[in-house]
């Protein structure tokens, strides 16, 4: 990874060297940022992912474009470019060069913070005003505390960890390594868990845990509730986004991605590499299958096979759904159909009862 020092101006032959290229055109030219084909300036990068966008290429003022390898450009095209496996990956990666740093507390513990004389803070944790730790919490080492971030007793959590403002870690669960949590959400909250005694709804303990392994990532606002025994687990390098509900004894495999105000009831089961688009709903005690993966608002209601892609409410293979869509958008030409079909039919009876 190519570390800058602060301020450095960023080059073409920065950006050629973050992504192990030689440098096209003028490698010392000072660049100022990204954008798109169409609104680049002379002095900001851009990039081109197929040829549907070759038009906008040959009309861009781009200082330097990200082309794939798979891409034909045109002959004579005056542009500097740099060839790249994936645009989008290597964009991430110019993206990282241009982005401000993120505004973190200073190192050591702000005054402001309360923290349990039975937990010990690693001398390069960065905590913030007016977080709270609780009792024999095991914090790692570079952790980053944001204001007003709540640790509840007996957590566990790994080293590089990023815990944004806000966010609650209810007691006795575990977070690994660099895992990021993101403003306000929350971890551990007791699961849904009620049963009807014949006059009320009687609240059904909630004893278990939640482990979040190694390398996830989770977005605003979103929860993750405690099992009611053992843990509702998230798989390493998982990445979920803001407003998503994970319910009691979910155990996500790892690399999954689950797209924003996605539900998953409780004791489903993810495979690894499962995608959930967004507004997903899951019903609980199923099974989605290694690599399987669901398109926005689709309603799973049974086991999803490995490597399936599903769609529609209820969710069904996509092919099936996109058939019955088309078939559903012939309705009401059928139905005029139909009732030409019922007119003469009634005045074909009405002249054999003339008859």
């Amino acid at each position: 990874m190519l570390i800058l020092a602060p301020n450095s101006p960023i080059t073409i032959g920065t950006i050629a060297a973050a992504l192990g290229q030689s440098a096209p055109g003028d490698a010392a030219m000072v660049l100022t940022g990204v954008n798109s084909l169409v609104d680049a300036t002379a002095t900001e990068v851009s990039f081109l992912t197929s040829d549907q966008f070759l038009k906008q290429f040959a009309q861009t003022k781009a200082a330097l474009v990200l082309v794939p390898q798979k891409v034909n450009l045109p002959p004579g095209a005056a542009t500097p470019v740099l060839h790249v496996d994936d645009p989008e990956l290597s964009l991430a990666t110019v993206l990282g060069l241009f982005a401000p740093q993120i505004p973190r507390p200073d190192p050591g513990v702000d005054p402001s913070a309360r923290i349990s004389a039975q937990t010990r803070v690693p001398a390069d944790a960065r905590i913030g005003p007016h977080a709270s730790i609780g009792a024999r919490v095991k914090l790692g080492a570079r952790c980053v505390i944001h204001p007003g971030v709540v640790i509840a007793d007996d957590v566990t959590i790994g080293d590089d960890c990023e815990f944004f403002s806000n966010v609650v870690i209810r007691e006795r669960n575990t977070v690994g390594h660099r895992v990021i949590i993101n403003a306000g959400s929350i971890i551990g909250t007791d699961g849904f868990g009620y049963r009807w005694d014949g006059h009320q709804h009687v609240k059904v303990p909630q004893i278990g845990i939640v482990i979040i392994e190694d390398d996830v990532e989770i977005g605003s606002c979103s929860c993750v509730d405690r099992a009611k025994f053992g843990a509702t687990v998230i798989g390493r390098g998982t990445k979920i986004d803001n407003l998503v509900q994970v319910g009691h004894n979910v155990k996500i495999g790892p690399f999954c991605i689950i797209v924003g105000q996605t539900g998953i009831a409780g004791s489903t089961t993810l495979g690894t590499g499962v995608v959930l688009g967004g507004a997903v709903s899951v019903r609980d005690h199923i099974t989605i299958g290694d690599g399987a993966m669901a398109a926005a608002r689709s309603a799973i209601h049974g086991d999803i096979p490995a490597k399936t892609v599903v769609s529609g409410m209820p969710a069904l293979p996509h092919r099936q759904t996109l058939r019955e869509q088309h078939a559903f958008r012939k309705l009401p030409e059928l139905m005029t159909q139909m009732r030409k079909i019922q007119d003469r039919f009634g005045d074909a009876a009405k002249m054999l009862d003339q008859d």
